[in-house]
């Protein structure tokens, strides 16, 4: 039954409509876990957000703004228009990176209601054939069960030690897959073991401690960047704070609530409150994964059960360059002699209000010269799983963002995996020679060259 059908069977004969198990409707919204008319109310259209957009400011229409963005959702709530293709194409076209509420004057939630519209459209229109096939078996199928993660980061270390990967570079092999995705497979990093399961649950600190914290080790941080999570374990230790690593913690459901499957995010969700309740603190070195918990009393604000635990997980997450800003960390006294630049990743710039933070940890390493990279916090177009389903925009965005990095630098810092990832692939295209780092490795890199300096062993 379609969209305009089953409003239609609403207005004759509710007893025949679908879903059964809806408990109300707004307008051309006939699924639960409504977007909240509230967060539209305030906008008034008034245009500063345009030159904030990314893919408005690529392709200049106004469906492709945050402004027309939120007018159709709204539309759609008045019963002006379907939930359709022509609908659901400039609302998944969104980037969700929040620039425009960095932008607005009047603190429109877009990214809220993004994705909120983005779970309406994914129950009235689910996805099938080839492109339900992978979502389902991405979202549901691996990133859900971290089991399921860390052998196919098996698999991948053996593609990449045994030779396999040399073999189908020489050989032309990856020449039948699109060509996004054999630009991603060139700058795939060495895959290590992940972190969760083979460090201890509780790690102590050096000396004495000042506060034990809980860290969320992610489901693709872990797979592919687990020396990422484990900077950042030594980096903590280091500044004499515990760590905790509960085990039954999982993937905190972003990517899942950026595709519209709410309902799997929601589970994922539940997992982490749970895996966390323990902790004060839960610290978080990717952006995206930040933003996403920060935001979990979003998924639940119709649970009244879930909702209050949700509220209360959510104020105990933190980036942690913001968490060892705010706690005085040591600061390093070995030189690190490089030039860097900085890239605001969007969901912890826009999506947190981390910028400061990570600046200053940097500044602080002895010998680190910092410059300034313009349009810092532009999106670079990876946006999660973006850079795989809108390989033209991304590439588009990409190239801008290459081209705003400084000519005189070494480094390129940042503080998540899926940006990393992109600006790699970025350097390796267009020439570059820029090294990729995550802003806690700097510190980290500080800091283990002043043991070595004094004889110490990690």
């Amino acid at each position: 039954m379609s969209v305009e059908e089953n409003r239609l069977a609403n207005m004759l004969d509710p007893e025949k409509s679908e879903p059964p198990c809806q408990t109300k409707t707004l307008g051309n919204y006939l699924w639960d876990d409504l977007p909240d008319e509230t967060k539209w109310a305030d906008c008034v259209h008034c245009g500063m957000c345009l030159e904030a957009c990314p893919t408005y400011q690529e392709t200049g229409e106004e469906q492709n703004s945050p402004r027309g963005r939120v007018y159709l959702i709204k539309a759609v709530a008045e019963g002006k228009i379907d939930v359709n293709e022509a609908f659901a194409k400039p609302i998944f076209d969104c980037l969700d990176c929040r620039a425009c509420e960095t932008a607005c004057p009047a603190d429109v939630q877009v990214g809220a209601l993004i994705e909120e519209a983005r779970g309406q459209i994914r129950q009235a229109m689910p996805l099938t054939g080839f492109a339900g096939a992978l979502n389902k078996t991405a979202l549901k199928g691996f990133f859900p069960h971290q089991t399921r993660l860390n052998k196919l980061g098996g698999l991948m270390r053996f593609y990449q030690k045994s030779g396999l990967q040399s073999v189908t570079r020489k050989t032309g092999l990856l020449n039948v897959i699109p060509k996004h995705l054999k630009e991603m497979e060139s700058i795939l990093p060495e895959v290590g073991k992940p972190v969760l399961g083979r460090y201890p649950e509780v790690i102590p600190p050096e000396g004495e401690t000042k506060q034990r914290v809980g860290m969320l080790t992610g489901c693709i941080m872990d797979v592919m960047f687990s020396d990422v999570n484990e900077a950042t374990i030594r980096v903590l230790t280091h500044n004499g704070f515990e760590v905790g690593l509960p085990k039954n913690q999982g993937c905190c459901g972003a990517l899942h609530v950026h595709a519209g499957e709410r309902e799997t995010g929601k589970e994922l969700a539940k997992r982490n409150v749970e895996a966390f309740k323990d902790y004060d603190k839960v610290l978080v070195n990717a952006a995206g994964c930040g933003c996403a918990l920060q935001e979990y009393h979003e998924l639940f604000r119709n649970d009244p059960e879930m909702l209050p635990l949700a509220e209360e997980f959510s104020a105990k997450v933190e980036d942690v360059s913001k968490f060892l800003y705010d706690h005085d960390f040591e600061r390093p006294k070995a030189e690190v002699r490089t030039k860097v630049t900085y890239h605001d990743a969007c969901h912890l710039a826009h999506g947190q209000g981390v910028r400061f933070e990570p600046r200053q940890l940097l500044k602080e390493i002895p010998g680190v010269e910092m410059v300034d990279m313009p349009d810092a916090d532009r999106c670079c177009g990876s946006a999660g799983i973006y850079n795989l389903t809108h390989p033209e925009m991304a590439g588009a965005l990409l190239e801008r963002k290459i081209a705003d990095v400084p000519d005189n630098v070494e480094m390129i810092s940042m503080g998540n995996p899926g940006c990393m990832l992109q600006m790699a692939m970025g350097v390796k295209k267009y020439g570059r020679s820029e090294k990729v780092v995550h802003t806690v490795q700097l510190l980290d890199l500080a800091y283990e060259k002043e043991k070595e300096e004094l004889g110490v062993k990690s």
